[in-house]
């Protein structure tokens, strides 16, 4: 019978490997610098296999990352959820009969905001959530728990680069919309259609080379003293732009 893995910190170099080996979705692999032996250099391959970002780090780092005080050179992130693939999500939409609808995450680093957004994601009727594999959060106990259950309907794909898989997904008809401050008001952007919406970074937005690729940038109109949106309720503000004009005859 295998052993079950839990989502979260998995330390030790047997744990790591067998969380690697039952196939369970290892968002990151810290290892420490310099540490070559075999038994960590069988849990790099496996990392490398199957796609985990490995960030090498010394030994203070590990030691501060630790929670039991024996990760034997060692830690890994496991996910809370699998992970789907930008098939799964276009399927998701061929079986409702609906224009593909997404939500493009550009680095969202909160994983709080990341639940957030995935639960506004099902409730908005978006098919899926895509966020990147570096310098993001990841599908964490924390996330499920913040999503409410939606992790259970909405999937998630995680991509290595966030443009070249909006230029892919364009390539499939789908247009895309970022959000930023400098761009048309929303209510006067076409949102129908096969549409992706794109929020970037808490403190950074969209990054310019993402922006690039997208068809259009957007922008919420707001009459405040403050100049910005906490970045999960600006994708609940634009998910239900989207919602309101696929309303309309």
């Amino acid at each position: 019978m295998e052993k079950e893995i839990k989502a979260g910190t998995v330390e030790g170099r047997n744990p790591v490997l067998e969380a690697f080996k039952s196939g369970n979705a290892v968002d990151k692999l810290y290892v420490l610098s310099g540490c070559f032996d075999g038994p960590v250099q069988t849990i790099v391959r496996e990392a490398k296999k199957q796609g985990t970002i490995i960030d090498y780090v010394d030994k203070t780092r590990l030691d501060q990352m630790s929670e039991t005080g024996h990760h034997q050179g060692v830690i890994a992130k496991v996910a809370a959820y699998d992970y789907s693939s930008l098939e799964d999500i276009l399927e998701n939409a061929k079986k409702k009969g609906e224009d593909p609808f997404v939500i493009v995450l550009d680095g969202i680093e909160d994983p709080h905001n990341l639940g957030a957004i995935i639960r506004t994601a099902n409730l908005s009727g978006a098919h899926g959530v895509i966020i990147p594999k570096h310098r993001a959060a990841g599908l964490t106990a924390t996330v499920a728990k913040t999503s409410a259950g939606a992790l259970n309907y909405t999937p998630v794909a995680k991509v290595t680069n966030i443009s070249q898989t909006i230029d892919s997904l364009k390539e499939q008809g789908m247009w895309f919309a970022a959000a930023t401050m400098d761009g048309d008001i929303m209510y006067n952007a076409n949102l129908k259609g096969s549409i992706g919406i794109v929020i970037g970074n808490e403190g950074n937005g969209v990054s310019r080379l993402v922006k690039e690729h997208c068809d259009m940038k957007v922008a919420i109109p707001m009459k405040g003293d403050i100049d910005s949106l906490n970045a999960s309720v600006a994708a609940g503000v634009l998910a239900f732009e989207v919602v309101r004009q696929r309303l309309q005859k």
